[in-house]
């Protein structure tokens, strides 16, 4: 209606009930806004949005994060054994900017329900 060939959902799904993702990561979703995420390349060299809570959980201020080098990223551990950063993904989770309009858990099928519904009332506001 709006031009749109397709839409990229992912966030919303994270956080439903079927998604292989640690029940913390699903309710910081529920329970954040896109002023929650922090644009940066710091986790994994290339830039990706990251949920303040999970990168301050992790003992970093997300507010001040320094800027990675991509050509000198590391995977693995440092000389010592141990890894200079928290995992992302494992630690820091990512998520877009629409997850100010996901409030809750749910399951999958309730949110494609949701969303059926939403873009058959956004093509007939009668409905």
């Amino acid at each position: 209606m709006l031009g749109a060939d397709f839409a990229y959902i992912g966030s919303a799904f994270i956080a439903t009930k079927e998604a292989n993702a640690v029940e913390r990561y699903k309710e910081m979703i529920a329970s954040s806004a896109a002023e929650d995420i922090v644009y940066s390349n710091l986790f994994t060299g290339v830039h990706g949005n990251y949920l303040k809570p999970s990168i301050a959980a992790a003992g970093m201020d997300p507010d001040n994060l320094p800027t990675s080098d991509a050509s000198a990223m590391n995977f693995g551990t440092d000389a010592s054994g141990e890894r200079a950063k928290p995992k992302a993904w494992k630690e820091i989770w990512g998520s877009g900017q629409g997850i100010g309009s996901i409030d809750q858990v749910l399951p999958a099928a309730e949110l494609v329900a949701r969303f059926k519904k939403e873009y058959a009332e956004a093509v007939d506001p009668a409905l």
